[in-house]
Formats: structure tokens, sequence, C-alpha cells
């Protein structure tokens, strides 16, 4: 631990994280107090703490940080700055602590300062780099057999001009809405007549690390201090598969978003408010997965199979690594509570039942193959394959899901504004949200791949404009 200033505030700024090779493997932890006005660092401190968790190694980073400041100002207030959201959710108070190694952890970093003197704010992972590198080195030196040395990091000088601390979080912000507010009017005054680009503006704050920020007009480019934009080209247009729905699909088969007034997009004025982001994960296998057979609603509501009990876990880690999850909502069928449930004790969280996004009722076509129905029903099957209208018989059309998941939608945005939020559905569920958040015609259905246990997302905002930021993600089943 090594100190610096001498006069000190009456408020100090704490950033803290901790981090697992492996989840659980080699783990350590960093620390830092800062002064909530210059940003100078005041204190660091990091460790090595052998085999744990990602979970236990951030909290671990919390009660050093906190007993860092303590000692350099025991009455002194403290705001804690972290990238996990489980931590500072737990620590506010809003989440429960179920998990065992973290419970003891909680308490002893609810001791370190009296109630009521420690604030907490969640911040995205790219505003917590010192204290993350001071995790790595620590994990580095653990590796060589050796103590970190404060002597030798370079943790600071990395982190760098990285870090807006304090107020000035709150002034950049302003300051980054009123530069695009100014240049927003400047361009619809030099070109009335313009087409606005598609895509609504970024809230300020933080976004989850899948999103990708929204190209900025050619007249107002970002100030320094602001992260570059990406510019995500759109894609050559997809061969239509066959089958498919007819591109002449009726304007009532697409439900739009519901809001209060047309949503506008471009860059017309923001909702700078935190979305509601519903993170879409597709249930695990279950042995008609891999058959390829109809799965929906009105089966035999099969379990997921032992491949899907690894898939669910995989997936639990891979979340639990994240942080961002705040609550878990899961359709009723029992492939997808058995997913839900999984990952629902790994993060500590309850898991809600929300009817509406069960998956479609295929009817008499449960539990065959495509084959199988084509053989069997193949007036119904080209019936149900040219319109979202049709339905297989006894079943549900893709029209009447799209109803039924629009309307969830809006429900679950209202109830979990500005929260993230893990949806365990299904297929059609998955599709159809993401259909409807990109404006698309139903025959879109078709061209999208969803693997089990994949993930994806959509972020709502309270102006009526939704934003993809991550479709079929797989990469933590490999």
């Amino acid at each position: 631990m090594s100190s610096g200033a001498t006069s000190l505030p009456r408020e100090l700024v704490v950033e803290a994280d901790g981090g697992s090779r492996g989840n659980p493997g080699p783990a350590g932890y960093g620390a830092v107090v800062l002064d909530p006005v210059s940003g100078e660092a005041l204190v660091e401190t990091a460790e090595y703490i052998g085999v744990a968790t990602n979970n236990v190694a951030e909290y671990k980073g919390l009660v050093a940080g906190l007993r860092a400041a303590r000692e350099l100002a025991p009455d002194a207030s403290v705001r804690v700055r972290m990238d996990s959201k489980l931590v500072v959710e737990q620590m506010s108070g809003r989440w429960k602590i179920k998990h065992p190694d973290m419970k003891p952890l909680a308490a002893e970093a609810a001791r370190v300062f009296p109630a009521g003197r420690v604030t907490y704010e969640w911040i995205p992972r790219e505003r917590n780099k010192h204290a993350d590198r001071l995790a790595n080195e620590a994990m580095d030196a653990g590796r060589e057999g050796r103590r970190w040395q404060p002597s030798t990091s370079r943790a600071a000088l990395d982190a760098g001009a990285a870090r807006v601390v304090g107020d000035a979080t709150a002034g950049a912000a302003q300051a980054r809405a009123a530069l695009a507010h100014a240049a927003r009017s400047h361009a619809a005054q030099a070109a009335p007549d313009a087409a606005p680009a598609f895509g609504a503006a970024a809230p300020a704050g933080a976004a989850p690390a899948t999103a990708a920020p929204a190209p900025a007009p050619a007249s107002a480019p970002p100030p320094a201090s602001a992260p570059a934009p990406v510019s995500v080209p759109a894609p050559a247009p997809a061969p239509a598969p066959e089958p498919a729905f007819s591109a002449a699909a009726e304007p009532s088969d697409v439900v739009a978003p519901a809001a209060s007034a047309t949503p506008s997009v471009g860059w017309g004025a923001p909702d700078l408010g935190a979305p509601a982001t519903f993170v879409l994960l597709r249930h695990g296998e279950t042995a008609l997965t891999p058959q390829k057979r109809f799965s929906g609603s009105g089966g035999t509501d099969p379990e997921l199979s032992p491949a899907g009990l690894r898939q669910a876990e995989a997936v639990a880690a891979a979340l639990a690594a994240r942080g961002t999850v705040q609550e878990i909502v899961s359709s009723p069928l029992l492939r997808c509570r058995q997913t839900a449930l999984t990952i629902a004790e790994r993060l500590g969280l309850d898991v809600r039942i929300e009817d509406g996004l069960r998956e479609t009722d295929f009817g008499a076509w449960e539990g065959l193959t495509f084959a199988e129905v084509r053989e069997r029903y193949p007036d119904d099957l080209d019936a149900w394959l040219a319109s979202p209208k049709a339905a297989p018989p006894g079943g549900e059309s893709f029209a009447a899901v799209s109803r039924r998941v629009a309307a969830t939608r809006d429900r679950l945005t209202e109830r979990h504004a500005g929260r993230t939020v893990l949806l365990v559905t299904h297929v059609t569920p998955i599709k159809t949200l993401v259909r409807l958040a990109l404006g698309a015609p139903p025959e879109a259905l078709f061209r999208m791949e969803l693997s089990a246990a994949s993930l994806s997302a959509v972020a709502y905002y309270r102006d009526g404009n939704a934003s993809v930021r991550l479709l079929n993600d797989t990469s933590h089943l490999r």
C-alpha cells in the first residue's frame, strides 16, 4: 500500500475490482482511493488471493479499498465505484445476498464505515481501468510466486487520462449532451430536408459491453473525452431462404412498439435515461433440440438434456463474470425454468415466471420433424410458411405470438425501466423481439439463427426507440 497526499478531502472515492483467471481460478483484487476533485490517486492496494471466483475477488477488493480509505480519513464519507453490478446492487441493499462465500465478505465491508457514510455507484469497465490493472498486476505477481509491490505498479500510468471522477462525470455528460444538441440544431438548419440516419442516439452514461455506439453525424465530431464512435455498415441483403413468408406482408402483421408518440429516429432529441436492457437467452438443449423437432408450448414440456444442463452452467458462469444482470424472468416451460434456476443460483437472484414468454403452440406438429410435417400436413405447412396469420392445426400463428410477445415486452419494459433483465425464453419469442426492435417484416423470423443457450440483447429507451445489441452469441459455450 502506498499513500500520497497529506491534505485529505471530507469525501473520498474508492474504485475497486477483482478478477479470477478461470472463475474459480487464480484470483486477485485491486483498489485505489481517489481525491474526488482532482482525481489524484491517494492510495493503491492489491493482492493475490489464491484460487477464488470473480465475485469473491471483487468483494475482497471492496473491503481492501474501504479499509484503505478509513486509514486515510476515518471520518470521511466514501463513494464506491465498481463495474460489478452484483456487488453494487447487493451492497446498496437492492439485491439479496444468497451465496455463502459472499455473505461474510459483504458483512465485513458494511462494518468498515458507519451505515450511511458509504454510497455505491456502478461504472462501466472502461472507467474502472485503474483498479482492474491493479488486480491484474496482483494476479501476475501471484503467478510468479511474489507479492504485489506498489513501487513497481504501472496501473496509475496505464489508467491515466481515461478517468473521469467525482463531479466531473456529470459535467462531462452535460457537455457532451449540449454539444450534440448544438450539432443537431446546426445540421437541421443547414439541411432541413435531409433524411435522418436511422438509429437512436446513444444515452448518456454506461452501456453494456456488447453495445456499439451510434455513429455521429459528420458535422458533429465528438469531444476528445468521448469514446470514438463506431460506424457499423449495413449488411448486404441476404438471399431469401426457401421456404419463407411472402414479402408482401400486410402492415397489420407487424406489431409496432407501444409509445405515447411516434418514436423519433436518427439524431433527434435523445432520451438520456438508462434503457431497459433485455438479455435474451434461449434455453439449453433438450432431447428434441438436436433432432430439430417442433417443440413448443403444446407438447410434452421436455426437460434439459445432460448437454443442456452443461450449457446452462456455462451461461451462468459467463453472466456471473459479466456481473450485469439484475433480474431474471423466465418462460413457464420446464426447459426454461431449469436454465433460469441454474443461473439464478449462481447470481443469487430470484426467478419471476412470465407466461407471455412461452414458445409458440405448434398444435398437431408438436414432436415432429419438418420432413414429417411436410409429409403429413403439406397444405397446412405451405399456408403456414406463406403467411404469419396461418397456424398449425390446433396451434398458434406467428401473428398471435407477435401480439402476445409485444404485450409482454411492453409490460416488462415498464416494470424494469433502467435495469438489465435476463429473459430466459425460446426461439420464436426471441426472434420476435429482435424483429420488432428492427422494424423487420414477419419473414425475418426465417432469416435468424438462434442456437441453444445463445445470448442476444435488445435495449429499450423511454422515447420508444429500441437498439439490437447482440444476436446469437455462443462464445460462452466454446
